[in-house]
């Protein structure tokens, strides 16, 4: 009878203890957020030789930052190249390569009958889509970050090509942001910017341009006329309105005393929006922009890296930045944190399969 208080006693400091030192241990971890943007190849930028536009907030980052010249796309469309992102793996290899394969329980309506008429009217039938399953022994990097103690948030994008599990995030709509964890939790969230995307080409098209037409460099791969003058004066016009947002989730960070201890990468999901850029297996339609801001007590010394990278590359390093183990089954390589691999990727693969209802099955492999 005496010593039970004892024990009570002593088992409550053992929880004091575990849980003083697992917040000490979270306190420590750095924070990360993406500034994700849409549609865009890596040549529309002035860090990487294209003055046309100025992007001054994505540029400040470059006061602690990396420039990655050789950032690419598994694919150059976003639902397959988001599901390499989230799973690091390569889409061809866990069946995520057709753009828009899932849809959720939606199925295609129509009279079966007609297919008599026309055995090419498979659509007539009401068939579910097609929607891989990940294995269930693949994790997405974000649950893995959530079971280390991360507060993990999407604003607002998924699109992963396939139906993730509830356990990637804390939150996931157009509101999520970092501003609902516990006090000192880390986190890592996403922005996604649809500003970008080719279908806002048309919604700017007959709007006051913020880029004079006649001051873009026009790529020898396309003519130089007044029609593709005014579509490249549409984009630009569209970056400006991008950087313009991100520079608010920018300034946030800095008044809320988060930006010094928080990774910051800045890229595209594929090129775009023009012909040969998105849906290209081309390097216009597979080469995106990287740009990573370090947290202030990380010491950049490399400005330009030119390792040939993968988005398969972005779960393990995400994982090997927050202290954690990376999961054997993951296809890509960590290059930044205390896991960082030491082997440098000597073959760049990038495939296509199906984009909407067109077959596109190439593969390409750069050294």
């Amino acid at each position: 009878m005496i010593r039970k208080p004892f024990s009570s006693f002593f088992a409550f400091v053992i929880i004091i203890i575990s849980i003083f030192s697992c917040n000490i241990k979270n306190k420590n971890k750095p924070n990360i957020v993406w500034l994700v943007a849409e549609d865009q190849s890596q040549y529309f930028f002035p860090f990487y030789g294209d003055n046309s536009v100025e992007l001054p907030n994505i540029s400040s980052l470059l006061e602690n930052g990396t420039i990655y010249d050789d950032m690419n796309s598994p694919y150059p469309v976003c639902a397959p190249a988001r599901s390499g992102i989230i799973t690091g793996m390569y889409p061809n290899s866990i069946g995520t390569g057709n753009m828009r394969a899932y849809n959720g329980n939606k199925t295609i309506r129509g009279n079966p009958n007609e297919f008599n008429k026309n055995p090419h009217l498979e659509n007539f039938f009401n068939l579910p889509y097609y929607s891989s399953k990940i294995a269930e022994n693949i994790t997405p990097f974000t649950q893995i970050l959530r079971e280390n103690g991360y507060y993990c948030s999407n604003n607002s994008k998924e699109d992963y090509n396939f139906k993730l599990r509830e356990e990637a995030w804390d939150e996931s709509n157009n509101k999520a942001s970092w501003e609902k964890r516990k006090d000192d939790q880390p986190f890592f969230s996403v922005f996604n910017f649809n500003v970008t995307h080719e279908s806002s080409i048309w919604n700017r098209d007959k709007k006051e341009l913020k880029i004079d037409p006649n001051n873009v460099n026009v790529p020898p791969i396309f003519p130089d006329d007044s029609i593709t003058k005014h579509a490249m004066a549409v984009n630009y016009s569209n970056l400006v309105e991008m950087d313009r947002r991100m520079g608010m989730i920018i300034d946030k960070l800095k008044k809320q005393g988060l930006y010094d201890n928080t990774y910051i990468f800045f890229y595209s999901d594929h090129g775009g929006p023009f012909p040969r850029h998105k849906r290209a297996i081309y390097e216009t339609g597979s080469k995106v922009p990287l740009l990573i801001k370090f947290p202030k007590d990380i010491i950049v010394k490399e400005k330009r890296n030119s390792d040939m990278l993968n988005f398969i590359d972005f779960a393990p390093t995400i994982l090997s930045i927050a202290g954690i183990d990376i999961p054997q089954i993951y296809q890509g390589k960590s290059f930044l944190g205390n896991n960082k691999s030491k082997i440098k990727r000597k073959y760049l693969f990038t495939a296509s399969d199906r984009f909407d209802e067109h077959t596109d099955r190439i593969r390409a492999v750069k050294t």
